[in-house]
């Protein structure tokens, strides 16, 4: 399942992170709203129950979300998005998995993970704000299979048709949620048009 997020606050802060010119605490801002819109989407499906509470004048009854909620971000860009996420869901427990890049082979290579407890109602939310090849999703989605998980739905900000096209042809129970569909991918394995590097944008390295 495919979720493209279409708002208008959102398309303009795509402008403003695509722009070369957007320093790093005007990337960061800009990203942690597209973030907002991308989690907010991403948990659109969850399952809720009815509840009643106590208002200042009766009795109401009300629908919580029914599930216990992951939020696992993929170092270090997905850390970006995971802020915004607990702004959303405070009670979110939280994982990390570090996966990078080999530049060469463009394969994902894992040097940390770190994960609460899974099973198949945990309702986990993959935070991860660029997907070029897939390979980084693919390989923390098969890790969070691997420790119970079921119910998975990948945030990003920009996607790779390519990359989409793998995850999907994979995994195809696969929520994939991002704010856009970029052209194509060049021959480094670079979005384009997208935004350069996200976690050397957003923290000033290089």
């Amino acid at each position: 399942m495919l979720i493209v997020v279409e708002h208008p606050l959102c398309s303009h802060d795509i402008a403003i992170v695509r722009d070369r010119r957007s320093d790093s605490a005007t990337f960061r801002r800009a990203m942690h709203r597209i973030g907002l819109h991308v989690c907010l989407a991403a948990t659109q499906h969850l399952p809720t129950q009815p509840t009643n509470v106590e208002t200042p004048l009766e009795e109401a009854t009300c629908s919580i979300v029914a599930r216990p909620i992951v939020a696992v971000a993929i170092l270090r860009a997905g850390l970006m998005l995971l802020e915004p996420m607990l702004e959303l869901v405070p009670g979110a427990r939280v994982g990390y998995l570090g996966l990078r890049r080999d530049e060469a082979t463009l394969q994902p290579e894992q040097y940390y993970r770190r994960l609460p407890p899974l099973d198949e109602r945990s309702s986990v939310v993959l935070l991860d704000p660029m997907v070029a090849t897939g390979g980084s999703a693919a390989a923390a989605v098969e890790v969070l299979l691997e420790s119970g998980a079921r119910d998975i739905t990948l945030a990003c900000v920009l996607a790779a048709p390519e990359g989409i096209a793998r995850l999907s042809a994979s995994y195809p129970a696969l929520r994939i949620v991002t704010a856009a569909i970029d052209r194509e991918l060049d021959q480094r394995g670079y979005i384009r048009p997208g935004l350069g590097d996200a976690g050397d944008r957003a923290f000033g390295t290089e």
